[in-house]
């Protein structure tokens, strides 16, 4: 069988663990029974020998299968990762989500996206980006009692992701410790009513207003910190007519929308510019993690 896992974008602004949406960028697995274990890497980490020994979505798919089967068995399993490491594009909730899925149907169950949704959540604590892997779309969710409640809403096919990608990697970890401990009432009242009306903007298809709404005072601009160059991509994005420009999960890559039609001559603009970054343009998924039985 193989699977195939969709890049997300986390925070989107102002729904700081909240608030995420999927791209079509795909890391996909090839997984099949063999005599002895195997793995190999093609695309991002095929350099990198450790992921071969350490490799967390192995370690993930053995635990829950011998879980649900009580057998340890011996697979052949081929990684093209598409999904950039340590860029905030969800590269650790594809590998988390597609190694659930994968262990479910390897065992000869149904992959059923809200089982697969909860167990993501004991790797991930936060549903921002295992959400939209699992689903797809635009999402708003919250854990409640250790589940992930959701809601989706699919984005538009007018819309296209113009995705800058800096050549700098950012740590997760180490971006979460610039954050302050505490916030004032100011910061949190701002980043309650950005969140909740660019949700209601994506619901209602708003996407003139999502400039407005995805305003945050939270994260992003002390994370954007670590990579000044972000803050000429925003001003640059908004010069040339983004719908709405924010920073991805934790960074380093930065996430603009735009009409289709736009998308073409935004990107040469970005790319003009930050001629040393990566600048892609991705439709959005609105379909989550997919498995094609072989």
């Amino acid at each position: 069988m193989n699977i195939i896992v969709p890049a997300t974008s986390a925070n989107l602004g102002p729904g700081f663990d909240a608030l995420g949406l999927s791209v079509s960028l795909y890391n996909e697995v090839s997984i099949q029974p063999a005599k002895f274990s195997s793995v190999s890497i093609n695309g991002e980490g095929s350099e990198n020998v450790n992921l071969k020994r350490n490799n967390l979505f192995i370690s993930i798919f053995n635990e829950i299968f011998t879980e649900l089967t009580g057998e340890n068995e011996n697979f052949r399993v081929v990684f093209d990762n598409k999904i950039p490491f340590s860029r905030g594009l969800g590269s650790s909730s594809a590998v988390i989500v597609g190694a659930i899925a994968s262990a479910y149907v390897m065992a000869g169950f149904k992959a059923d996206r809200q089982v697969v949704l909860n167990r993501a959540l004991t790797y991930e604590n936060h549903p921002d980006n295992i959400t939209p892997a699992t689903l797809g779309g635009f999402i708003s969710a919250v854990v409640d009692s250790g589940r992930v409640y959701a809601s989706k809403f699919e984005v538009d096919d007018s819309l296209k992701a113009v995705v800058v990608i800096p050549n700098v990697a950012m740590n997760t970890n180490q971006s979460r410790s610039v954050l302050p401990k505490n916030y004032t009432i100011k910061e949190c009242v701002n980043n309650l009513s950005h969140a909740a009306f660019l949700t209601s903007c994506f619901c209602s298809k708003r996407y003139d207003l999502l400039k407005i709404a995805c305003k945050d005072m939270m994260h992003e601009e002390r994370r954007m910190s670590a990579l000044d160059e972000l803050f000429e991509v925003r001003k640059l994005a908004y010069e040339n007519g983004a719908l709405m420009s924010s920073l991805s999960g934790s960074g380093s890559s930065f996430l603009n929308i735009v009409y289709a039609n736009d998308a073409q001559n935004f990107r040469n603009k970005l790319a003009g510019k930050f001629n040393k970054f990566r600048v892609e343009i991705f439709s959005f998924d609105n379909d989550g993690f997919q498995i094609i039985q072989s």
